[in-house]
């Protein structure tokens, strides 16, 4: 009689399963070299954006409702016909979960520039520099690369990493493979330009909502793995919310207490110009050895992610089970 009821919690495991074997895929492979699955979807994204693109919010709307739309309902079809085969669930939840996450690559990145900096090679460090962040790097100085790079790395730890785990956690394969499509159209078209600044509202909503508790969990998971937490945890909130970002801040903020470095301030994009607020303005400016500190900090917070979303994807399956068995 108990069957049925256990039947969940199993598929559970498999999923859990799927998402450790996937996320050490990322980290001893990195993402794929040739045929990566969120480059395609990039593709295609454009394509659909070409064709729907109108000056104003609805058609951004459909653009976006669409596009995740399709991926989000590819998935659930995905995972419901392996939903009585564990290993394909396991596989499918590996591939998904390997195909989302980007933590191998954003650290391999920035010990990339990091290296170019310590050897006093800045025109390399600044040839780099986009391929971790959209800044112009043109004139920015050693310790502006440095601060630049951490800040990268702390942003993305949430992006590319913690916030696809907890939606993983919150609604498996579908979950993981949903968030990393609404994170690559905030990218493509979520920014302020004068193309995008009403066709792209609505993706860059929608990421903003969706980065909301992953940003937060980075920040607590960050406190947790810092060197010193009582420094990462007055930082983060005292300075969490002063970001122009309603998630950004978190991860930075808790990332400049745990590192000890002082982030935030003047930024450059193509021709723009930000001006954001200072993240611990009272700790030291960034050095070159600090983009070290800054990865290491980002695959222990990572691995704590993982651990934390795995097990409360079990507890959520695990919980109207219980519940069931309470009432019998």
């Amino acid at each position: 009689m108990l069957r049925p009821a256990v039947r969940p919690l199993s598929r559970a495991v498999a999923f859990g399963a799927g998402a450790v074997a996937g996320y050490l895929a990322d980290a001893r492979f990195g993402d794929p070299r040739r045929g990566h699955p969120v480059a395609g979807f990039g593709s295609a994204a454009g394509r659909l954006e070409r064709l729907l693109w109108r000056d104003h919010r609805a058609a951004g709307a459909a653009f976006t409702a669409l596009a995740v739309g399709t991926v989000a309902a590819g998935a659930l079809t995905a995972d419901r016909l392996l939903a009585r085969r564990p290993l394909g669930r396991a596989a499918l939840a590996a591939a998904a979960t390997w195909t989302v996450l980007g933590g191998a690559s954003l650290t391999r990145e920035a010990r990339t520039i990091g290296r170019s900096l310590a050897a006093g090679d800045l025109t390399a460090a600044r040839e780099r520099l986009p391929h971790l962040c959209g800044r112009d790097p043109s004139a920015l100085d050693e310790r502006q690369l440095a601060r630049a790079v951490v800040e990268s790395v702390a942003e993305n730890t949430a992006d590319a990493v913690v916030n696809a785990l907890v939606w993983g956690a919150l609604a498996g394969t579908p979950g993981l493979l949903a968030f990393r499509a609404v994170n690559t159209l905030d990218a493509m078209v979520g920014h302020r330009s004068p193309r995008y600044a009403r066709f792209g509202w609505a993706s860059a909503r929608l990421d903003d909502v969706a980065g909301w508790p992953g940003a937060r969990l980075t920040a607590l998971l960050t406190v947790a793995a810092a060197p010193e937490p009582r420094t990462a945890w007055r930082v983060w909130r005292r300075d969490g919310s002063a970001h122009p970002s309603p998630n950004a801040g978190q991860a930075e903020s808790a990332f400049a207490g745990a590192v000890g470095v002082r982030l935030g301030g003047t930024l450059r994009y193509g021709e723009r110009m930000e001006h954001r607020p200072v993240l611990g303005g009272e700790l030291r400016p960034v050095g070159v050895d600090d983009i070290e500190r800054a990865c290491v900090l980002s695959r222990r917070v990572s691995a704590l992610a993982l651990g934390t979303t795995v097990a409360g994807h079990l507890l959520l399956r695990a919980a109207p089970i219980r519940k069931r068995r309470g009432g019998a």
